[in-house]
């Protein structure tokens, strides 16, 4: 009996060690999964100037490692049409990506009327590829996707009934109505408000076309607050700030009903209500965290059930948009850095003041503040890749140096 008391424990032991051993091996199954390497081609083109050819396949095989780098990850948004110097990207590459691309090799180049052309094959960890490209989104980048339940009359009818009270009886006219109700994922408040931003000068991605998340989502995540589901759409669309939510309604007054005093409603009343979150991209964690929630509700009458859910929804963007773009903006202004930029080459003091000029001249610079001897400190809200990339734009500025917080370029006068 002792002995097999002693070599209970042992089994046990071998049991949990079996288990233990067993969770290991699927842990690291699924982290292998997740860190899967995918190898895949990418295409890139360069325009040859003064017959640099050097210069040219450079370009394009940057512009070919970028763009297999945005296959694997699926963004939607080409870093081209916001980045168009490709040596920035591939420094970007070097620098956010740790690791991104670990391997690649050009599978062919041609020279074809003035355009160099490469193709190559890169080895990707597509989870890895996924922070670099999102370390491009802009700050004043904005997805929105705000469905509205709404109801809508198959059929109306009116007929005669006899009303009583205690005074009297009389005849009434009762209006009875067939409805069912749909989801709008293009509706008066979302487009409302993305007309806004746009006027505002946010870039704006309508997610609601797409069809890459649905109101159930929505729903479930804002209940939960569990929006990892939502994280993808970040590096997907280049956007820094995410804006979900949803509208419902109820009826608040039937056309036709008694609302006292032998007195009928006239026309319908609907109650429509938003509640939404705005979410927005960790820098240093990459989680989603929300930086705006709230909720809001308006009123809408008419004496048909689908025009007075409208109004209430027109009645509802008047009220809630002022407060949705106080947020944008506060969000944008609060993520403002300082980025050092030094300009070589200068020696007259009409040449400090034209490149500063140039410096506040461009996009979203907010203030340029001189610092020393053609030395600047430059106050901007988005990635520092966005300020190298439109200055180098400039004929009489050439990038020399670029790193997240300091930007080296050279004069030319």
């Amino acid at each position: 009996m002792q002995r097999k008391r002693s070599l209970l424990p042992l089994i046990g032991m071998q049991s949990s060690f079996s288990a233990f051993g067993m969770l290991s091996l699927l842990t690291v199954c699924l982290s292998s999964a997740y860190a899967e390497v995918k190898c895949l081609n990418g295409q890139g083109s360069a325009a040859i100037v003064n017959d640099d050819i050097s210069s040219a396949k450079m370009e394009a095989t940057a512009r070919a490692r970028w763009a297999a780098l945005e296959e694997a990850v699926g963004v939607e948004v080409r870093s081209q049409s916001v980045v168009e110097n490709s040596a920035l990207l591939d420094d970007m590459v070097t620098m956010q990506g740790k690791g991104t691309i670990s391997s690649s090799k050009v599978l062919s180049e041609k020279r074809d009327q003035g355009m160099y052309h490469v193709t190559v094959n890169a080895c990707i960890e597509p989870s890895k590829a996924a922070e670099a490209v999102a370390s491009l989104a802009l700050n004043n980048s904005v997805a929105v996707f705000l469905p509205a339940r709404r109801p809508r009359v198959l059929q109306e009818s009116e007929s005669t009934a006899r009303v009583s009270n205690s005074r009297k009886t009389a005849k009434a006219s009762v209006t009875s109505q067939s409805v069912t109700e749909e989801q709008e994922e293009s509706n008066i408040l979302s487009d409302t408000l993305i007309e806004k931003l746009v006027e505002q000068g946010y870039t704006v991605t309508d997610i609601a076309p797409t069809g890459v998340l649905d109101a159930e989502e929505v729903d479930k995540a804002i209940k939960s607050g569990n929006f990892t589901a939502m994280r993808s759409l970040i590096g997907k669309y280049l956007s820094n700030l995410l804006l979900i939510g949803k509208v419902d309604y109820t009826v608040s007054q039937k056309k036709g009903e008694e609302i006292g005093y032998g007195i009928e409603a006239p026309f319908n009343r609907v109650t429509v209500r938003l509640t939404y979150r705005l979410l927005t991209r960790e820098r240093d964690s990459g989680k989603l965290v929300i930086v705006g929630a709230g909720t809001s509700e308006a009123k809408g009458n008419a004496a048909n059930l689908e025009d007075a859910a409208a109004k209430g929804m027109e009645n509802l963007s008047t009220k809630v948009i002022p407060a949705l773009l106080d947020k944008f903006a506060r969000q944008i202004k609060g993520v403002s850095r300082k980025i050092a930029v030094k300009v070589d080459g200068l020696d007259a003091v009409e040449g400090t003041f034209d490149v500063k000029q140039v410096i506040g001249n461009a996009a979203w610079v907010s203030d340029v503040e001189a610092t020393g001897l053609n030395e600047y400190r430059v106050s901007y809200p988005e990635n520092s890749i966005y300020l190298a990339n439109s200055l180098s734009r400039n004929p009489k500025l050439k990038l020399v140096e670029f790193s997240p917080y300091s930007i080296r370029l050279s004069y030319r006068k």
